[in-house]
């Protein structure tokens, strides 16, 4: 069974099980966070990265890389485009994500709803009021790259779609409305990728996850 370590509300986990959907793959998913790491966690990511894998004796930490294993061992369907110019972009894309747009992303999302709601912590409102001025000037750069129709690398759906729209899934846990309305190209885009059976596949799954933990207080500090 293909076990993955962490929790849904962070990017790179949310990243990690659309691919997973996308390719009909069946996961367990063991909630874990950096802050309070279970043995199994340490052992597929010794450094705390989230979320690791482990695929029978075969242990990988960072989103990136468990994409490219997957995708290597379940070719179908693909999700890196077969050009060179587009498997590039997509990297890109990725890249984008998972080093620009996932910074603020947290920041906003974490001080605004996950931490207070989630791990019992004061958020940090001026951290997420500079965190979304900052991140202005990427969301105008997409809001130029996202097509009126289809994907963000026109060859199909891809890692692009998968690695940005997780980011952007995050960042709406604090991000202002008006943010999104301000951008119709990646507010129609974003509203394309939520009709794919994958994503409500795992935002269901995370929203049942969200309200048990929340319920339980099983991630708040002691």
């Amino acid at each position: 069974m293909l076990t993955i370590f962490g929790f849904p509300t962070s990017p790179y986990v949310r990243k990690v099980l659309l691919v997973i959907a996308e390719k009909g793959l069946e996961t367990d998913l063991v909630p874990a966070t950096p802050h309070k790491p279970t043995d199994a966690f340490l052992a597929a990511s010794p450094f705390r990265m989230m979320p690791a894998m482990a695929d029978g004796d075969f242990t990988l930490p960072d989103s990136t890389a468990i994409f490219m294993y997957l995708d290597a061992k379940h070719p179908e369907p693909p999700l890196l485009p077969a050009s060179p110019e587009g498997r590039g972009r997509a990297m890109w894309f990725d890249e984008f994500a998972d080093t620009i747009l996932s910074n603020w992303s947290r920041t906003i999302g974490f001080n605004r709803t996950i931490g207070p709601a989630l791990l019992g912590l004061k958020g940090d409102e001026q951290a997420a009021a500079r965190a979304q001025t900052a991140a202005t000037p990427a969301l105008d750069w997409l809001e130029t790259q996202v097509p009126e129709t289809g994907w963000l690398v026109g060859e199909g759906f891809s890692l692009a779609d998968i690695s940005v729209a997780s980011a952007m899934r995050t960042m709406m846990y604090g991000l202002d409305p008006d943010f999104l309305r301000a951008r119709p190209r990646i507010s129609a885009w974003f509203a394309r990728v939520e009709e794919r059976a994958a994503w409500r596949q795992v935002k269901d799954r995370e929203e049942k996850l969200w309200k048990e933990a929340v319920a339980s207080g099983e991630h708040r500090q002691a």
